[in-house]
């Protein structure tokens, strides 16, 4: 059976329990990391040199690096659908899953740490504004390229979607100043259509920790 070593909390974890459960695969969640810790130990670093989750062992297959994991399961298990098989279709998945690591992921984990994950009397005010004002650009180019697009690549759910679906429920929901934002229909409206997935609600759309 497939093993998922990671916390629940940890975004990068949500991704690949969220692709799993759309590949319809069975499979053990082992808390590993943070409060459970582990992942400094030599069990764990056997299978992952770099201590961090998750990591995977699909029957002796051991395989770190979420977005990794995420392809090698949508691969094996959701060819033609989750993963795509024409290679401009997978180019464009391929694409929005690394915009996620590339140019979401700074400012994001700063907003998340200083919001979620710091105690309110030790957080920097200032830095949270000033990731607040340069994320929501950025957020600005999905919501523009979703525009008449039901997913990130149009019609169909793929693993293009996951990553920055995973992201989105904690820009969406972090308690932070909105009123002087964009709107972002078309973004929200791709969240409402994520969170009417079983699996989403089940792994993503869960309370900030």
């Amino acid at each position: 059976m497939l093993k998922i070593y990671g916390r629940v909390n940890s975004i990068n974890v949500q991704k690949v329990l969220w692709a799993a459960s759309e590949c319809g695969v069975g499979f053990e969640q082992v808390d590993v990391g943070g409060a459970f810790g582990g992942n400094d130990q030599p069990w764990y670093q056997a299978m992952n040199p770099n201590g961090l989750v998750p990591t995977i062992d699909d029957d002796g297959y051991v395989l770190w690096e979420s977005h990794a994991v995420v392809r090698y399961l949508a691969a094996k298990h959701g060819a033609g659908s989750l993963w795509p098989v024409d290679p401009s279709e997978r180019g464009e998945a391929d694409r929005w899953m690394d915009w996620q690591q590339t140019t979401l992921q700074t400012g994001m984990t700063t907003l998340f740490w200083g919001w979620v994950r710091t105690p309110a009397a030790q957080r920097d005010l200032s830095m949270l504004e000033a990731a607040r004002l340069a994320t929501a650009p950025l957020w600005q180019r999905l919501n523009d390229h979703l525009a008449g697009r039901e997913h990130v690549l149009g019609p169909a759910f793929s693993m293009g979607d996951i990553p920055v679906g995973a992201m989105c429920h904690r820009w969406l929901n972090l308690p932070f100043e909105r009123a002087d934002l964009p709107e972002q229909p078309h973004l929200r409206s791709w969240y409402d259509r994520l969170c009417q997935r079983s699996a989403y609600r089940a792994h993503v759309a869960v309370k900030l920790t």
